[in-house]
């Protein structure tokens, strides 16, 4: 019994930290991406479409929106998991019916069928701050019965 005790006491004392230190910030100054190494656009992208809306160079690629196109890419091999991330610039003042996105979708290999996780800024107008979209889809579908379809939040701290 005294055994048993001291067995269930000591593995509390050894999950009871871990499971708390998921809930402590980050360190400031701490950004994943330092953790990964970056590779060159070429090596991992290609252009999906509007290939004269984009400017690709060693910080990057740079896509724009006008009233002929915008652009989009996409990665040249599918990625079952890893670390994505995305610095994304907004365009200040009026965008209003512009979305912004940032998404992962598996649509090529299940055509109709495939899941989904955006991240979207909609546009705005004067004086308004962005509002960040978050959707799910799981087998081609948005409905909420099978996984919550969206979630709005509004970015105040991006307020001018």
């Amino acid at each position: 019994m005294a055994s048993e005790f001291l067995t269930l006491a000591i593995i509390t004392i050894l999950i009871v930290p871990l499971a708390n230190a998921g809930q402590w910030p980050p360190t400031p100054g701490y950004y994943p991406s330092s953790r990964f190494k970056s590779m060159n656009f070429y090596q991992g992208y290609r252009n999906l479409w509007g290939p004269g809306h984009q400017r690709v160079d060693n910080n990057g690629i740079t896509i724009w929106l006008d009233k002929n196109s915008g652009s989009g890419f996409k990665s040249v091999k599918p990625f079952r998991s890893g670390y994505f991330g995305a610095s994304i610039k907004l365009q200040p003042g009026y965008t209003a019916g512009v979305i912004t996105a940032f998404y992962l979708s598996n649509n090529e290999a299940h055509p109709g069928y495939h899941d989904e996780v955006d991240i979207e800024f909609l546009g705005t107008t004067f004086g308004k701050p962005y509002t960040l979209q978050t959707n799910v889809y799981v087998r081609g579908s948005g409905d909420g019965r099978i996984i919550g379809r969206e979630m709005k939040f509004h970015l105040w701290l991006l307020e001018k």
